[in-house]
C-alpha cells in the first residue's frame, strides 16, 4: 500500500515535534511561573502541559484509525496533560507520544487518510487527514506561543527554531 502522504505528514510532525523539543529545552527552569503582560495568559509552565495535550491528540485520531491493533493506546489516556509542568517532564512525555505516533503511523496507507472517522463535533465523521492536519495546526500554534514567551523573556532565538529549514539558506 501507497504511504507517500503519510510518511510525509508523519516527517512534518517528527520536525514539529523537534522544533517543540527545543524550544522547551531552552526554557529557563527559574522561570516556569513567568507569563506574559495581558489578561488570560498562561503561565509557562502551563504551556508546556498544553502542548501534552496537542500530542494527545494525534495519538487519538491514530487509535481511532486502528482501534484493535493500537489498542494498546488507550493507556494514554492516563497520561497528564493540561498541567502544570516542567521542561523535563514534558521531554519526558513527548517521547513516550512521539513513540506511539511514530508506531501509528507505520500502520497506515495514504488510504486510510480519507476514512471517516467520527469525532464529537461531527458525529458521521471526518476525515483522518483533516483531524491530523488540526492536531498540526494546534500544536504549530501552542509551539509559536512558546517561541514568543521565550521572545519575551529575552532568549536569543531565530527562525531555525521555529522551523525544519530545508535546502538553501533563506535570503
Amino acid at each position: 500500500m501507497a504511504s507517500v502522504l503519510c510518511d510525509s505528514l508523519s516527517t512534518k510532525i517528527r520536525e514539529q515535534i523537534d522544533r517543540t523539543t527545543r524550544l522547551i529545552g531552552l526554557v529557563p527552569v527559574d522561570r516556569l511561573d513567568w507569563t506574559p503582560g495581558y489578561p488570560g495568559a498562561w503561565r509557562v509552565d502551563a504551556l508546556l502541559g498544553h502542548l501534552l495535550d496537542c500530542l494527545a491528540g494525534f495519538c487519538a485520531v491514530l487509535f481511532a484509525m486502528e482501534r484493535e491493533r493500537l489498542a494498546h493506546f488507550e493507556r494514554l489516556r492516563s497520561l497528564p496533560v493540561n498541567r502544570a509542568c516542567s521542561p523535563e517532564d514534558a521531554l519526558r512525555s513527548i517521547a513516550v507520544y512521539r513513540k506511539h505516533l511514530d508506531e501509528g503511523f507505520a500502520l497506515l496507507s495514504d488510504e486510510d487518510l480519507g476514512r471517516a472517522i467520527p469525532t464529537v463535533f461531527v458525529p458521521g465523521g471526518e476525515p483522518a487527514l483533516t483531524l491530523l492536519l488540526g492536531n498540526l495546526e494546534h500544536l504549530i500554534n501552542h509551539k509559536h506561543q512558546l517561541f514568543t514567551y521565550l521572545k519575551e523573556m529575552g532568549v536569543e532565538l531565530g527562525t531555525s527554531d521555529l522551523y525544519h529549514l530545508r535546502g538553501a539558506a533563506l535570503s
